[in-house]
């Protein structure tokens, strides 16, 4: 039956990105898997169930590819069933019904054009290849954040500032961008032979680099401050990474 329904689903178009064979489906508490989601840059909804025991449903795969696609260039990505998996347990995990997605697929135009207004968004991001979600939830962020590290299913970002975290299935890791006081703790000088947390080396880093992005673009517009990301211009918008 899933190998039918992966051939309707490549007869239709729909690009998807499902998990290899050999391993191990996570954690199905109940079948079929439902979502509540709402995308806060067009307003639209997904929900309902996206897969059942004989695996991804097409005709919600094909509703999550417009649902989740580049708003920005209007253009529909691959869909990873693993990425949403891992945004279902999430919610599972911390009691949340329902979540808002800010950012998912970007096509490369897109993410070039972020990489340029925002501080921070990778080069090489997953958001490219359909598999990371900037999601956000009515209750505690930090929870969701939490119980997305002990999945360990992929990459985890916390914006406690922003008020989200980015899951994605690429490699597992964590990082944490809060923009508060980093720059004074840039120009601090450090007490003889005071030894730098990793805390206090990972503020310093950032705040070097969020130093060297503005120099960078210094020449191509005033650099605005909006809430917690760095707009070149005077563009707004939701940056994801």
């Amino acid at each position: 039956m899933e190998f039918r329904r992966r051939e309707l689903l490549i007869a239709t178009g729909v690009l998807l990105s499902l998990p290899r064979p050999a391993a191990a489906l996570p954690r199905l508490p109940s079948l079929p898997r439902r979502l509540d989601l709402r995308n806060a840059n067009t307003g639209e909804s997904f929900v309902g169930p996206y897969r059942d025991r004989d695996g991804p449903i097409p005709s919600a795969v094909t509703d999550l590819a417009h649902f989740l696609r580049d708003h920005h260039a209007d253009k529909e990505g691959p869909v990873s069933i693993p990425t949403l998996d891992f945004l279902a347990d999430v919610m599972d995990a911390v009691g949340q019904p329902k979540a808002t997605i800010l950012s998912a697929y970007r096509t490369p135009e897109t993410n070039r054009m972020l990489r340029e207004r925002y501080f921070g968004v990778a080069e090489k991001s997953q958001h490219l290849l359909g598999k990371a979600l900037d999601v956000t939830f009515d209750g505690s962020v930090a929870k969701a954040e939490r119980a997305a590290l002990t999945l360990k299913r992929g990459g985890v970002g916390w914006y406690p500032n922003s008020h989200f975290i980015h899951i994605d299935t690429g490699p597992v890791r964590h990082w944490e961008l809060d923009y508060t006081g980093v720059d004074t703790m840039l120009l601090d000088h450090l007490p003889n032979h005071h030894i730098l947390t990793q805390r206090e080396m990972m503020a310093r880093y950032r705040a070097y680099a969020r130093r060297e992005f503005m120099l960078r673009h210094r020449h191509k517009g005033d650099i605005v401050l909006d809430g917690d990301h760095l707009l070149i211009g005077k563009s707004h918008g939701q940056a994801g990474r």
